[in-house]
C-alpha cells in the first residue's frame, strides 16, 4: 500500500506545528485542504493518527512514531537540497535582515553564513511595527516577527512556534516545582511587559480565557529589565524559550493548563521572493529547527 507524499507532508506540518491553522500558513493552503489530505491518509490505512481535542490536538502513540519517520524525511530531503545546491553558482549580494528580537535569528544567520559565506549580511532590531514599515519602504530585505500570516504584499513562512515558561528568581518556594496552574499567578507580583508586546499579548489573553485578575503587577519596557526584576526579587514572569538563556539566578515552570505560545515569521515583499539571496536565506528558516529546551 504505497504513501501518497502530499498526505505525509500534511501530517508532517500538523504535528510540528502542533495545530492545522498553523500548518495551513507554513504551507500556504487552506486548512480544509490540509485537513482532508490527513483523514485521507487516516482513511488510507484505517488509523488514527490524531486526537482532535477541544483546545487542539494531540498525537495518538501511533502518531507519535510517524513524526520521527517524517523528521528523518525531512532531514534527508534537507541533505539533498544541500547537496543539489552546492553546485549551483555561489550566491553573492546583501542581505539586511530586520528582527524583533536576537534570539531567534541569530541561529538562522549562523546556518545562512556558512552555506552561503559570500553574502553580507546586517541585522537592524525593532517592533513589528517598525519592522513591518522598514520592510515596505525598502529598507530591509526580509523581516523575522510575530503575527505576520496572511498579510497582503508579503510571502511569509512560519517558523516553528515557540513556548512560554514562567520563570522565577532561583530561592523562590517554587524553586522544586516543575509546573504550576494558571490560577496560581494571581498570587503572586507578576511582572509584565508593556503593551503592544507579544509576550504580555499571549499572557493577557490566557489570563482572559482563564478569568484570572492578576492581583499585583508591575510593567517594564523591555524584556533585560524583566529578567533584572525577577532576579531582583521583584515578582515573576514569563519568558520564550528561545529567550531562555543559561542564566542560573532562574528556575523556569510550566504552565500545565494554558496554551502559552507564540509563532513568528520570516517575510519579504512577495515581489521580491524569487531573488537568489532571499530564496537561500528562506531556505536555511525552513531548516530551522524548534528552540532548544534547557531541562527545568
Amino acid at each position: 500500500m504505497s504513501v501518497n507524499p502530499i498526505h505525509l507532508r500534511a501530517f508532517h506540518a500538523v504535528a510540528s506545528h502542533g495545530s492545522f491553522s498553523r500548518a495551513s500558513t507554513a504551507l500556504h493552503v487552506t486548512q480544509p485542504t490540509l485537513s482532508g489530505q490527513v483523514k485521507l491518509l487516516e482513511q488510507r490505512f484505517g488509523i488514527k493518527l490524531f486526537y482532535r481535542r477541544r483546545r487542539g490536538i494531540e498525537l495518538t502513540a501511533l502518531g507519535k512514531s510517524l513524526l520521527r519517520h517524517t523528521e528523518d524525511i525531512e532531514r534527508a530531503e534537507a541533505a539533498i537540497e544541500q547537496l543539489l545546491a552546492s553546485e549551483k553558482r555561489e550566491i553573492a549580494g546583501k542581505l539586511d535582515i530586520g528582527a524583533d528580537a536576537p534570539y531567534q535569528i541569530m541561529p538562522i544567520v549562523a546556518s545562512f553564513k556558512a552555506h552561503y559565506p559570500a553574502v553580507s549580511v546586517s541585522l537592524r532590531f525593532g517592533n513589528t511595527r517598525w519592522l513591518i514599515g522598514q520592510l515596505s519602504e525598502g529598507l530591509v530585505d526580509a523581516i523575522i516577527a510575530p503575527n505576520l500570516a496572511a498579510r497582503a504584499r508579503l510571502f511569509t513562512l512560519a517558523l516553528a512556534p515557540d513556548y512560554l515558561r514562567v520563570f522565577v528568581k532561583a530561592n523562590h518556594p517554587w524553586q522544586a516545582r516543575r509546573q504550576i496552574a494558571l490560577e496560581e499567578l494571581r498570587e503572586q507580583t507578576v511582572i509584565l511587559r508593556e503593551t503592544g508586546s507579544t509576550t504580555r499579548a499571549i499572557l493577557d489573553r490566557a489570563l482572559r480565557r482563564a478569568r484570572i485578575r492578576l492581583e499585583q503587577t508591575i510593567e517594564v519596557g523591555s524584556r533585560e529589565a524583566v529578567r533584572e526584576a525577577v532576579a531582583a526579587g521583584l515578582g515573576i514572569s514569563v519568558v520564550p524559550d528561545s529567550e531562555r538563556g543559561d542564566d542560573n539566578r532562574f528556575h523556569f515552570l510550566d504552565v500545565r493548563d494554558a496554551a502559552l505560545s507564540n509563532t513568528e515569521y520570516v517575510a519579504c515583499l512577495a515581489r521580491n521572493r524569487d531573488q537568489p539571496t532571499l530564496d537561500a536565506f528562506f531556505a536555511c528558516c525552513r531548516r530551522s529547527p524548534a528552540p532548544a529546551l534547557p531541562g527545568v
